[in-house]
Protein backbone atom coordinates (compact mmCIF):
# COMPACT_ATOMS: atom_id res chain seq x y z
CA UNK A 1 0.00 0.00 0.00
CA UNK A 2 2.94 2.55 0.44
CA UNK A 3 4.12 1.71 -2.89
CA UNK A 4 1.28 2.72 -4.22
CA UNK A 5 0.67 5.87 -2.36
CA UNK A 6 4.46 7.06 -2.84
CA UNK A 7 3.76 6.35 -6.63
CA UNK A 8 0.74 8.45 -6.97
CA UNK A 9 2.26 11.00 -4.61
CA UNK A 10 5.27 11.40 -7.01
CA UNK A 11 3.00 11.41 -10.35
CA UNK A 12 0.88 14.29 -8.76
CA UNK A 13 4.59 16.12 -7.50
CA UNK A 14 5.57 15.15 -11.08
CA UNK A 15 3.10 16.63 -12.58
CA UNK A 16 2.50 19.63 -10.54
CA UNK A 17 6.71 19.97 -11.25
CA UNK A 18 5.95 20.55 -15.03
CA UNK A 19 2.93 22.52 -14.58
CA UNK A 20 5.40 25.13 -12.94
CA UNK A 21 7.99 24.67 -15.16
CA UNK A 22 6.82 24.11 -18.76
CA UNK A 23 8.89 23.14 -21.68
CA UNK A 24 9.57 20.24 -24.05
CA UNK A 25 10.23 17.07 -21.52
CA UNK A 26 10.52 13.53 -22.97
CA UNK A 27 8.30 10.99 -21.44
CA UNK A 28 4.60 10.67 -20.54
CA UNK A 29 3.30 9.36 -17.54
CA UNK A 30 6.06 6.94 -16.04
CA UNK A 31 8.54 9.52 -16.53
CA UNK A 32 6.45 12.62 -15.07
CA UNK A 33 5.97 9.34 -11.95
CA UNK A 34 9.48 9.34 -11.70
CA UNK A 35 10.37 12.72 -11.83
CA UNK A 36 7.71 13.08 -8.64
CA UNK A 37 9.41 9.72 -6.65
CA UNK A 38 12.56 11.13 -7.08
CA UNK A 39 11.66 14.59 -6.48
CA UNK A 40 10.38 13.77 -2.85
CA UNK A 41 13.25 11.60 -2.49
CA UNK A 42 15.44 14.82 -2.91
CA UNK A 43 12.72 16.81 -0.88
CA UNK A 44 12.54 14.81 2.03
CA UNK A 45 16.57 15.15 2.23
CA UNK A 46 16.48 18.38 1.91
CA UNK A 47 13.75 18.78 4.44
CA UNK A 48 15.57 16.52 6.69
CA UNK A 49 18.49 18.85 6.27
CA UNK A 50 16.88 21.93 7.37
CA UNK A 51 14.87 20.52 10.11
CA UNK A 52 11.19 20.61 8.12
CA UNK A 53 8.67 18.51 8.47
CA UNK A 54 9.10 16.16 11.35
CA UNK A 55 5.32 14.42 11.20
CA UNK A 56 2.70 16.00 12.53
CA UNK A 57 -0.83 16.99 11.04
CA UNK A 58 0.43 18.80 7.98
CA UNK A 59 2.67 15.92 6.84
CA UNK A 60 1.16 15.05 3.76
CA UNK A 61 1.41 18.61 2.45
CA UNK A 62 4.52 18.98 3.73
CA UNK A 63 5.41 15.70 1.94
CA UNK A 64 3.77 17.30 -1.27
CA UNK A 65 5.26 20.23 -1.16
CA UNK A 66 8.86 18.91 -0.70
CA UNK A 67 8.55 17.12 -3.40
CA UNK A 68 7.66 19.59 -5.69
CA UNK A 69 10.26 21.27 -4.86
CA UNK A 70 12.43 18.34 -5.48
CA UNK A 71 11.20 17.02 -8.78
CA UNK A 72 11.56 20.78 -9.46
CA UNK A 73 15.21 20.95 -8.84
CA UNK A 74 15.26 17.52 -10.86
CA UNK A 75 13.69 18.56 -13.43
CA UNK A 76 15.90 22.46 -13.60
CA UNK A 77 19.40 19.99 -13.29
CA UNK A 78 17.91 17.77 -16.19
CA UNK A 79 17.28 20.25 -18.68
CA UNK A 80 20.43 21.81 -17.97
CA UNK A 81 22.25 19.01 -19.10
CA UNK A 82 20.08 18.11 -21.84
CA UNK A 83 20.29 21.85 -23.20
CA UNK A 84 23.93 21.97 -23.02
CA UNK A 85 24.15 18.57 -24.88
CA UNK A 86 21.94 20.40 -27.50
CA UNK A 87 23.85 23.23 -27.97
CA UNK A 88 27.01 20.64 -28.18
CA UNK A 89 25.96 18.88 -31.52
CA UNK A 90 24.41 22.29 -33.10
Amino acid sequence: MYLLWMALLGLIAGAIAKLIMPGKDPGGIIMTMLLGIAGSIVGGLLGRMLGVGHGGQGDLTAGLIGSVIGAIILLAIYRMFVGRRRNDVV
